[in-house]
């Protein structure tokens, strides 16, 4: 048997404008191609997951911590990206904030680190929302530390309102049509807008029929990611839905 070997190939890197890492919980099934459906085709998704168990607690949302690092360390080994996101909006809450993005700093080399707490704040700002009333699928402990944390960055929270639910596969099965009615009820008449909170949900497919019927802009948690993502590298998405990605526009980031 002859072994050949052949002329060295020539290398073409990827044609990713910008690399996007996700660190998603071992239970959620829906961010991934969440994501992807927002995000330009020419953007590189990259993802790991946490470990992670049902039910969703602030119990077991903070012992994602132990994992983070492993699952961050573990995303594309030896290269660094753009930007890393950890996706839960309520890990982030029973995490803290700063800690997560702590957390992800030091497990993967990256130029931003976001989470769907940050975007969304930051979503919230961009758009002069400051009364804001808050959709999720979660119960009632979970929101009320949402909530406070929510209020305690500057926003005026007229309302909470969760659908009691602790498994992540059961919130990924909540068709859009229910996350619309369920929006169109949550939200209070003197709200600037509404956020709807959790990765898990399919929640960006309901953006375009609430803002409709609302007349005022809707941010969910995924959305957010997508759009403060792009807004760190200084990019746009010009398909994907919401008032929000109107507000990007294509720059050279700091």
């Amino acid at each position: 048997m002859r072994i050949d070997t052949l002329i060295t190939a020539t290398l073409t890197p990827a044609s990713d404008r910008a690399r996007i890492g996700l660190l998603g919980l071992a239970t959620d099934l829906n961010s991934e191609a969440d994501l992807r459906r927002m995000l330009p085709a020419d953007i590189g998704l990259y993802c790991n997951r946490v470990r992670h168990a049902n039910p969703m607690t602030l119990e077991t949302l903070r012992s994602v911590a132990d994992d983070l690092p492993r699952a961050g360390r573990d995303l594309l080994p030896g290269l660094t990206l753009d930007v890393v996101v950890y996706g839960c909006t309520s890990g982030t809450i029973a995490l803290g904030e700063a800690e997560t993005l702590a957390l992800i700093a030091r497990s993967k080399p990256s130029q931003y680190q976001t989470t769907p707490v940050t975007a969304s704040l930051a979503a919230l700002k961009r758009l002069g929302a400051r009364r804001v009333s808050i959709l999720t699928p979660y119960r009632a402990d979970v929101n009320r530390a949402l909530g406070e944390y929510y209020a305690s960055r500057g926003l005026e929270v007229l309302n909470v309102s969760g659908l009691d639910m602790d498994d992540d596969y059961a919130m990924t099965a909540i068709p859009p049509e229910t996350i619309v009615e369920a929006g169109l009820r949550a939200m209070a008449p003197d709200a600037d807008a509404l956020f709807i909170s959790c990765t898990a949900l399919r929640a960006s497919l309901a953006v375009k029929a609430l803002e409709k019927a609302l007349g005022r802009p809707v941010v969910t948690s995924n959305q957010a990611i997508v759009w403060h993502a792009l807004d760190l590298v200084g990019l746009t998405a010009p398909t994907a839905p919401g008032q929000l990605f109107d507000t990007l526009q294509e720059h050279t980031p700091q």
